[in-house]
Formats: structure tokens, C-alpha cells, sequence
């Protein structure tokens, strides 16, 4: 052994080695950029507590701070036929069903869980964007319909958290189709005398935009939230004129009598309760 190796071995017993920093230790959001721990985040509903930008969160946050405590539980997720057109592009298309299930450990992009939110009856359904962009397949418009068939089930309002790029062009007519299946839906809801609450969130465009996102009995937002049914710049080319800098954001939509209400994430589950007491009193009171 050379007298380096030595000194070396005899320092590393002397000098600590440096501690490795976890990489989910901090948090770098997407509104202001600035980092933030990853833990004030979470303990902030995932509201960047600097500027107030809200991140993007899946079904179990949502379930987490809106539901009380003990009183919620899951519906199955439906099984319905993968890859029915055997689509490839440059992967194949089960390939990048099961590559998002393993990142998001969801079944699809759609999930549904019933339960109580201060003490009001509710089924709760919430689309996951991190699910190859919360895209509406077979199984999104089935989940869709379970959830609305449970609240009718329950006698309870149905409340959807949008948040998709639009129709899943992997599977066709197939996504497509699940338009009109879903306002059929709506309209099973609204023959039961039951609410339907639309939550729209950062980003909710295309298909499911021109869909079931905008035929709830109260539209809420969530603020600066992208909402849309085309991208900004095919407008733009198309009419030929600049668009205003807060163009398809919440606040324009509710300035422009789209929406009912932006809300905070912090206030939104006593918004809802709110809500339901309004529309459901018989039932709040019972």
C-alpha cells in the first residue's frame, strides 16, 4: 500500500463524509420558479406559499383535504377493452398505458371514491393529469359514468375535478364517443333531481372541455387555471388577432360569465359544503 492510500484510509476515519441531500427535499414551482420545501408544500395543499401558484395534484391529495375524516372510500375502476384498435406510433400504445400506470399507480386517468364533505354526502370524481394528460379513453367515460350512477345510488351530488388535454387519439371514435355517453349521464343526474359540480383545473381543454366540463349546474375554478378548447395560437391565426395576456385563464372565463366562482384550494371544501347546502337543503337538513 503506497503512503496516499494510507493517508487517505487513516483521513476517511477522521473526516465525515458528506450527508447526500434528497432529491424530494425541495420543491422548484412552476409559477414564481423559487424552491420551497417540499414539505411546506404539502402542509400548503400544494399552493406555493410565495406566490400562491397552485401545482398540479392527483386523486389521493384531493381525497386527502376534501373529504372528512374516515368517511371516504374508493369505487373500483372499470374494466373495459385495452388498446381495442391496436394503435401504434411510436410506441405501442399498451406500452404507454402501462408505463403511466406504474408512474401514477392509478388504473386510468379517471378516478371515483364516494364519502362526506362536512358531514354532506357526496361521490367525488377526479381526473389525474400526471395519467398520460388526463386524456379521455374508454375507461375515463366509463369511470365517469360509474361515479354518476353511485351518486344516484347515494341521492347525492356528484362532483368532478377536471383536468385533461382532451380525447385519447390512441383510441379514435372509441374516445370520442365517450362525449355523448357522459351528457347522457349528466342528464340521468338532473332526472334524479341531483346536482352535478363541475371543479375545473389547471389544465382542463379539448374534448372533455366541450364535454362534461362545462355542463355542471356550478362551475368552479381553481385560480389562473388554463382552460380551453383549442391552444391560444390556432385562435390567433385563425381570427387574426392578438388575444388578451390573461386569455383562458380562470379569472377571464369568470369575467366573461363562463364560470360561477374561482376559488382558492384552501376554501374550497367549505365552498362546496356551501354549495350543497344550497342546492340539496332538504337533504342537508336530514
Amino acid at each position: 500500500m503506497s503512503w496516499l492510500s494510507s493517508v487517505r484510509n487513516a483521513l476517511s476515519l477522521v473526516v465525515p463524509t458528506k450527508k447526500e441531500t434528497p432529491d424530494n427535499l425541495w420543491h422548484k414551482c412552476k409559477g414564481c420558479g423559487q424552491m420551497v420545501f417540499a414539505k411546506e408544500m404539502e402542509e400548503n395543499l400544494h399552493v406555493c406559499p410565495k406566490c400562491d401558484h397552485h401545482e398540479r395534484i392527483g386523486p389521493r391529495d384531493r381525497f386527502a383535504y376534501l373529504f372528512d375524516e374516515g368517511s371516504s372510500a374508493e369505487l373500483p375502476a372499470p374494466k373495459v377493452a385495452e388498446d381495442p384498435l391496436k394503435f401504434r406510433d411510436s410506441k405501442k400504445y399498451a406500452d404507454r398505458l402501462k408505463a403511466a400506470r406504474v408512474a401514477t399507480g392509478e388504473a386510468d386517468a379517471f378516478v371515483n371514491a364516494r364519502g362526506r364533505i362536512m358531514g354532506h354526502k357526496v361521490v367525488i370524481g377526479v381526473q389525474d393529469f400526471a395519467f398520460m394528460g388526463g386524456s379521455m379513453g374508454q375507461a375515463v367515460g366509463e369511470a365517469f359514468i360509474r361515479g354518476a350512477q353511485a351518486a344516484i345510488e347515494d341521492k347525492c351530488p356528484f362532483i368532478v375535478f377536471t383536468a385533461s388535454g382532451g380525447a385519447r387519439m390512441q383510441e379514435g371514435i372509441l374516445s370520442l364517443m365517450q362525449m355523448p355517453r357522459a351528457t347522457v349521464a349528466i342528464q340521468m343526474l338532473h332526472d334524479a333531481g341531483l346536482p352535478y359540480i363541475v371543479v375545473l383545473t389547471d389544465p382542463t381543454s379539448g374534448g372533455v372541455m366541450a364535454a362534461y366540463a362545462m355542463l355542471g349546474d356550478v362551475h368552479i375554478a381553481e385560480p389562473k387555471a388554463t382552460l380551453a378548447f383549442t391552444g391560444r395560437r390556432v385562435i390567433e391565426n385563425t381570427i387574426r388577432e392578438k388575444l388578451p395576456d390573461d386569455f383562458q385563464t380562470s379569472e377571464y372565463y369568470l369575467e366573461h360569465g363562463m364560470i360561477d366562482m374561482v376559488v382558492h384550494r384552501k376554501a374550497l371544501r367549505e365552498k362546496l359544503a356551501t354549495v350543497i347546502e344550497y342546492l340539496c337543503p332538504e337533504r342537508a337538513a336530514a
